[in-house]
């Protein structure tokens, strides 16, 4: 997607605070006058508003860019199952396609506004009936941020989408860690300077936990700018 300021956010799992850090930075551009779109191509899990199954991460995506209302050109794909993305689709008698998906993405492309999109689960997690959140992620080639939960197997995880990512030649411009609760005992004290020590992509943040503004702190339009 050359010329197209942008970045894709994914995690090391569900529920690692991928929308949060999404949403803030969101708000953050907006908050410095940077036009921004963004999008989740699919999303399950959903609840029915006013006879439509929408995504609580839709909706907080939506509010954050103030894009309110637009939620099937945010989410085209949502479906209430709580599972894989192949497998909540196959429950609503439908079937995914990465072509559609990117597609998707794409047309919420706009000149000289920043894209931020946001996956679902971690990288491996199943997209389609063949390939996974990587293969979209391959097919935009947008810089990836790594939102990653501190808590216990925090290093592994991590550790492991990074591996994916270098194997498969995606992009990375950093990791974001995400407190989704009150970090306890050693491992949670200690995993982010430990993180730090191990991988060859920057930390950029450490989200506290309910403070989006720790995002200010890195420039991420200068981030995830693409020039052709």
């Amino acid at each position: 997607m050359t010329g197209v300021a942008g970045l894709f956010f994914t995690g090391t799992d569900t529920g690692v605070g991928k929308t949060f850090v999404t949403a803030a930075v969101a708000r953050l551009l907006r908050g410095q006058g940077r036009p921004v779109r963004v999008c989740k191509p699919v999303a399950t899990g959903a609840r029915q508003v006013d006879g439509r199954w929408i995504s609580d991460d839709t909706l907080t995506l939506a509010e954050a860019a103030g894009a309110a209302g637009e939620w099937e050109r945010l989410t085209p794909w949502t479906f209430p199952e709580p599972a894989a993305p192949p497998v909540a689709a196959r429950a609503a008698g439908q079937q995914l396609a990465l072509a559609d998906l990117a597609g998707a993405v794409r047309r919420q492309a706009q000149p000289g506004a920043a894209l931020l999109v946001e996956g679902v689960g971690g990288l491996l997690c199943p997209l389609t009936e063949t390939e996974t959140v990587a293969d979209l992620a391959a097919e935009l080639g947008l810089p990836l941020v790594v939102v990653a939960r501190r808590s216990l197997g925090t290093l592994n995880h991590t550790l492991l989408t990074l591996e994916v990512a270098r194997g498969r030649g995606l992009p990375v411009a950093g990791v974001v860690v995400s407190e989704t609760a009150r970090p306890e005992g050693l491992a949670e004290e200690t995993n982010v300077e430990e993180l730090r020590r191990r991988i060859a992509v920057p930390l950029l943040a450490v989200v506290p936990h309910g403070e989006p503004a720790a995002v200010a702190a890195v420039d991420w339009w200068a981030l995830g700018e693409r020039r052709g």
